[in-house]
């Protein structure tokens, strides 16, 4: 019988895991003339009792395991922590709030044995989320797509389910700087997207804050696109030659018209324009440097402390 491999990151989800493995105990007993479960949980130097309910549940079912990080690596590393140790022919990616509907795998199991190497779920709409975090979100889609030439679907969540070829694929590309949305829109294959109603949180609070998702979203910038040093270097292109036509202009009014060149203020203004240009610049040269830096050194992206 063909393997299911679940990866499960968790962050202070004390609260959420048994509710989670209930929900889906129930679509793998459903599933079970076709699919064999496994369960792959990902400690993410959690700070509350979510390490105990892992090692309680994984020493209580035989298909559940674990793994528990040195300390908080981020979301990103615990995805690929989590894809590395899977060895099943399927793997799907699900958050432990429930916001991904375990009895969805039924059918995207179906859509899979239709021939699709992907089948990706995306949220129909964007209800319960604030209004803010749904215009930035909305508005970093429609820009991350204007350029860059991978294309990224609106509402896409991370829960999908994949072949085996497709994950390996995914971990063919040991880059540090992970941006797992758009890495799974890199690889290609043939993808199917299944909608369905957005749902809160079963409990808990999410750990993504505005911030976080904003520091997020600009690392798929960086990462997914050329854009911002093409802005960089057109503003400082386009400066350049504003400033040799002023020059021009304000150096035949004084041969012409011999008027003295005034206006303190307005010289101010420009020298700061320019300056904050430049500033912004350096500041986007800098990311894409820093990113540079980080691959460099080659660190591991996560550390394992404790496994079971």
């Amino acid at each position: 019988m063909k393997k299911l491999s679940i990866v499960i990151p968790c962050y202070n989800e004390e609260k959420t895991i048994i509710p989670f493995l209930n929900a889906c105990k129930k679509v793998e007993e459903r599933m079970s003339d076709e699919l064999s479960f496994d369960y792959i949980f990902v400690n993410d130097g959690s700070k509350d009792g979510t390490l105990e309910i892992l090692r309680e549940i994984s020493s209580k079912f035989k298909n559940t395991h674990y793994l528990s990080f040195s300390r908080n690596f981020g979301k990103e590393a615990a995805l690929l922590a989590g894809l590395e140790a899977t060895d099943g022919e399927f793997i799907t990616v699900m958050d432990a709030d429930l916001q991904d509907p375990p009895e969805l795998l039924q059918e995207m199991y179906n859509k899979i044995k239709e021939g699709y190497d992907v089948v990706g779920t995306r949220r129909a709409d964007r209800k319960g989320e604030p209004i803010i975090r749904s215009f930035f979100a909305k508005t970093f889609y429609w820009l991350i797509n204007k350029i860059s030439s991978t294309e990224m679907v609106d509402g896409a969540r991370d829960f999908r389910l994949m072949t085996r070829q497709v994950v390996d694929s995914i971990l063919e590309l040991n880059e540090v700087n992970r941006f797992s949305k758009g890495l799974f829109a890199w690889v290609g294959y043939n993808v199917y997207y299944i909608s369905y109603e957005n749902r809160d949180r079963v409990a808990g609070e999410t750990s993504w804050s505005f911030w976080s998702l904003l520091r997020y979203s600009m690392d798929g910038f960086i990462n997914f696109s050329e854009a911002p040093l093409n802005i960089a270097t057109w503003t400082g292109s386009v400066s350049f030659i504003v400033s040799i036509f002023s020059i021009l202009f304000i150096v035949c009014r004084k041969l012409l018209f011999g008027d003295p060149v005034t206006g303190w203020a307005s010289l101010v203004s420009i020298i700061l324009f320019i300056g904050g240009l430049q500033l912004l610049a350096l500041g986007i040269i800098g990311k894409y440097i820093a990113k540079i830096f980080l691959e460099t050194k080659k660190r591991p992206v996560y550390i394992i402390k404790e496994k079971g």
